[in-house]
């Protein structure tokens, strides 16, 4: 089929219908580039989701999950298979997935059209992490544009990006007239009222009550005015705290009295009724809080229909209202506002003034002349030649990885789980009720559930989340400890063995704590942490290794915790004797037998050593690890200790039978001392030991089962155990889910620093020049289908 001679441009953002501001502007960008374009315009759109379930219609042509990596090699597959000529990427650092936005250069680097950038947000001082995102997204792309003249300054100066690299273009506005408000305020019922319009999703960082606060003294000067807010709530607010700042602010103005003169209008406006409410208005204000704003699409659409316009001083503020086209008042100074308002609404020919200066300054925005613009850069064909040293090559390692993994399945552990909880066992995929529930697993399956949400935002992971924290949270006992075992009618077993429980427990909730999926889990599970901590002292060396997880997960929300960090130290401590105690130079363990859940002691090491800044505990962390790893790991895959026997000292190491918890907890140490050396071969060997559950391992038969999605229980000398419970699962889980995490922080081109870089040996090499490509691959025939 002959290629088309329209130039094909994908445009990469959120869109409509969700309720985003930026899917609004992608939405008019469209439209007013095809008027440019006509026919030799072809838009397609790779629509970002943030867990909604929308129901996209054209020119949507693919779908990626904020969180899901795979989306996004899959999306720049489908889009080198599109015969795309021009990328067209909207940016905006929450849209994507990673630290900063980072999984987004898992598609940049992948696809081979010239890419045209449009940066909705620049920080003027960003963290680590959001500025080397920004920066590889400019270094991928071909030009950039930015929306004001500050936006040229900072990418020179705090990112060092070539001017020549740099376009300016104007947020687009719609084409209105100049007109009088009294037609429209008939429309609205709102005859001999004077009107104040704020309109945009609703969100704390607006300033509402700064506005609201004004209101008083602005009635008692006219009391005709009407506030109107308009707009609805934006959609990660309610996520996270729901309607509570509507409801604050709809508090404010009973209190203050202002039940007739403010309205709320709770709803996501077409561009019609947006414009007629634009119309409505004489004056406009933004009392937003955020000096770091570079851009407004709502008050450069204010100030392109000619409103008067109030505003506080962010950047996007300063431009557009600069030359008496405005009028600026300070961050949260309700005097201020309410002041220039009221010499406003008194002043006529001031007020006249103000509208028409911003109206013909709107003249060079109005989304026709925008869209012109844009579609002389999509066409530029000498500015958008890809540099000669790009790689265009359809497959790179690191998304090659990617994709031969699973993704992260919850068919089998929702068999696992009722309302009460995750059963313990199961005949093959059926849940076994004989034996109930136990707090270990549920405890490991919080943890679980937490990760996978962070990276997946699935709905049903957060309901089973809830369902786990339920059961460990009942678990707990007056004095801080915890029950484990509990029988299939919900009574607790008396007199139960010992447990690593309580260790477990204090691990979900500090990742909890880490990555709470809303904030409002934290403060429960900080006082449910706290009164259980002082208990870890009397804990096995696993159950503290266990809660060293946790408390280090604790000091990432909250790092001057003195008391925690005691509790830490002690914990470590005491790994460190027990390895003094135990060790010789043939034997470098904690204890004289290698046993169960091995990998969590030098784990918990490397984490402590992070965190408390201790090389003696990397020193015996990299000492045990090794030895760990001396004894599990043939050269080619892992072989864990099994559980018919151990492995004594001056013993014989077990074969069999090999259970997946070994395999998770390995996982999970190896990137732990990557993190803390930099030391790329705990990549490799972090990917070997997750490969045990797909067929690398002594009987090369995959423990995880492709067909009913869950993991068996371990690794017998006749084969696998066909049983699929509750340890199985999370284990596999809890691996892949640490495979996706470390590939999150991975970038082209450079190396992660470790907390301890001498101990890199000097070593330059990329890391994603050396995962996977001494790896043992896993042969198609022995994997099913």
């Amino acid at each position: 089929m002959p290629k088309s001679s329209a130039r094909k441009v994908a445009f990469i953002s959120s869109s409509l219908p969700r309720k985003c501001g930026i899917a609004t502007f992608t939405s008019d960008l469209i439209n007013n580039v095809s008027l440019s374009g006509g026919k030799d315009f072809e838009p397609l759109v790779v629509a970002m989701q943030s867990g909604e379930n929308i129901h996209y219609s054209d020119p949507v042509k693919f779908e990626v999950r904020k969180n899901v990596k795979n989306d996004y090699v899959c999306a720049a597959d489908y889009i080198n298979f599109s015969h795309v000529d021009v990328i067209s990427l909207q940016h905006e650092f929450g849209l994507f997935g990673g630290d900063g936005g980072a999984y987004l250069n898992l598609l940049l680097r992948r696809v081979n059209a010239p890419i045209i950038t449009t940066l909705h947000t620049i920080l003027n001082e960003p963290a680590p992490h959001y500025y080397r995102a920004l920066i590889d997204v400019c270094q991928a792309s071909q030009k950039v544009i930015v929306m004001n003249k500050r936006g040229i300054d900072m990418l020179k100066n705090i990112y060092n990006i070539p001017e020549n690299k740099i376009e300016l273009v104007a947020h687009g506005i719609p084409d209105l007239s100049f007109v009088d408000s009294s037609y429209y305020k008939h429309k609205f019922g709102m005859e001999d009222r004077r009107t104040i319009l704020t309109f945009g999703l609703l969100s704390r960082s607006k300033g509402i009550e700064t506005m609201l606060s004004a209101m008083p003294e602005i009635i008692k000067a006219e009391p005709s005015t009407l506030y109107i807010i308009l707009g609805a709530t934006h959609p990660e607010v309610i996520r996270y705290e729901g309607q509570a700042y509507r409801f604050s602010l709809q508090r404010m103005v009973k209190d203050l009295g202002l039940q007739d003169n403010v309205i709320f209008h709770d709803r996501f406006v077409s561009n019609e009724e947006l414009h007629n409410f634009l119309c409505a208005a004489d004056l406009y204000v933004t009392p937003y809080l955020n000096l770091e704003q570079l851009t407004s699409g709502t008050l450069a659409f204010a100030v392109g229909t000619g409103k008067a316009v109030i505003s506080t001083p962010y950047w996007a503020a300063e431009e557009l209202l600069g030359n008496g086209r405005g009028r600026l008042v300070d961050f949260n100074n309700p005097k201020q506002l309410s002041d220039a308002i009221i010499e406003i609404l008194k002043n006529d020919p001031l007020f006249y003034s103000l509208r028409r200066k911003a109206y013909d300054y709107g003249r060079n925005m109005i989304w026709p002349t925008i869209g012109k613009k844009y579609w002389k850069i999509f066409s530029s064909k000498r500015s958008l030649a890809l540099p000669p040293g790009k790689s265009v090559s359809m497959v790179n390692d690191e998304a090659a990885s990617i994709l031969e993994v699973p993704e992260p399945p919850l068919g089998h552990i929702q068999r696992l789980t009722d309302d009460t909880g995750l059963f313990q066992h199961a005949k093959f995929t059926i849940p076994d009720r004989e034996h109930g529930y136990c707090t270990d697993d549920n405890a490991r399956a919080v943890v679980a559930m937490a990760k996978y949400y962070s990276q997946y935002a699935e709905p049903e992971a957060m309901r089973l989340f809830d369902i786990y924290l339920s059961f460990v949270y009942h678990a707990r006992n007056s004095d801080g400890t915890v029950r484990n075992f509990m029988d299939y009618d919900r009574h607790w077993v008396k007199d139960e063995p010992p447990h690593d429980a309580l260790g477990r427990t204090l691990w979900a909730f500090g990742t909890v704590m880490a990555k709470p999926p809303l904030p409002r889990y934290v403060p429960i599970i900080k006082d449910c942490f706290d009164k259980s901590v002082g208990q870890v002292p009397g804990l096995s060396i696993r159950g503290k290794a266990y809660s060293i997880f946790g408390m280090t997960d604790y000091l990432s929300q909250f790092p001057g915790a003195s008391d925690i960090k005691r509790h830490l130290l002690t914990s470590a401590n005491d790994l460190v004797k027990a390895f003094e105690n135990n060790s010789n130079p043939d034997w470098h363990w904690f204890e004289n037998i290698i046993t169960y859940d091995n990998a969590v002691l030098p784990h918990a090491l490397y984490l402590a050593a992070q965190v408390m800044e201790d090389e003696n505990y990397l020193l015996v962390a990299e000492k045990t690890g090794k030895f760990l790893l001396a004894n599990t790991f043939t050269g080619e895959h892992f072989s864990f200790v099994g559980c018919k026997g151990w492995f004594p000292r001056d013993g014989k190491k077990a074969m069999f039978d090999q259970q997946p918890l070994e395999a998770a907890s390995t996982t999970m140490m190896l990137r732990a001392a990557y993190d803390a050396t930099s030391d790329t071969k705990y990549l490799k060997l972090q990917r070997k030991a997750f490969d045990w559950f797909l067929g690398n391992n002594d009987l090369h038969i995959p423990v995880y089962d492709f067909r009913t999605k869950g993991s068996a229980d371990g690794l017998e000398q006749s084969g696998v155990n066909l049983n699929q419970g509750a340890e199985s699962m999370v284990s596999f889980l809890l691996s892949l889910l640490c495979i996706v995490e470390s590939y999150s922080t991975r970038q082209e081109g450079r190396q992660q620093k470790g907390f301890f870089p001498e101990m890199n040996n000097g070593s330059s090499i990329p890391i994603q020049e050396v995962i996977d490509k001494s790896r043992s691959r896993i042969s198609k025939d022995k994997v099913p289908e």
